[in-house]
């Protein structure tokens, strides 16, 4: 007997995680999404590990670029979160009017994350409805003096303190 979808959501509400968005670029359109399947997986060579829902637009991006970018997001940027979760739908430019930069892969870094990877995919492997992306780290960056974007329970929550 297996779990449904709907008791495995709600086991899941209850892991706090962090927020990140996992962006690529595709003949120089950027786009990214909002995710929490996201860890480091290793530190020689730097490896970190990302799934993918097969049918989104990200998804498409990695493949065909083989590249993509995690960008860590501080607690002040709930609404990016929301952007790139949907608030503005999969087909739609999710970085109209949004500042970012360039990072060495050509993937889209917007600004203002408490930190970033950016990475080559060396690895896909089917999941399910996922893939999950194995990538190499070319380059990082952090932002000193920010605090981390938390996800608990449906709702961003904030460190205390």
């Amino acid at each position: 007997m297996m779990v449904d979808a709907d008791e495995l959501r709600g086991v899941m509400r209850q892991w706090a995680t962090g927020v990140s968005l996992v962006t690529a670029q595709d003949g120089g359109r950027p786009h990214g999404m909002t995710v929490s399947s996201f860890t480091s997986l290793s530190l020689e060579p730097p490896l970190v590990l990302i799934s993918l829902e097969n049918n989104a637009r990200t998804h498409r991006m990695v493949i065909e670029s083989g590249a993509f970018a995690v960008s860590i997001l501080d607690a002040a940027q709930e609404d990016l979160a929301d952007r790139f979760a949907g608030r503005i739908p999969d087909g739609e430019d999710r970085f109209a009017g949004l500042a970012y930069e360039t990072a060495q892969t050509g993937s889209p870094l917007p600004q203002g994350a408490l930190a970033f990877l950016d990475c080559e995919v060396v690895s896909a492997q089917p999941a399910g409805t996922h893939t999950v992306f194995i990538g190499q780290v070319v380059a990082s960056g952090v932002r000193p003096g920010g605090q981390p974007l938390l996800y608990y329970n449906r709702n961003y929550r904030r460190l205390a303190g």
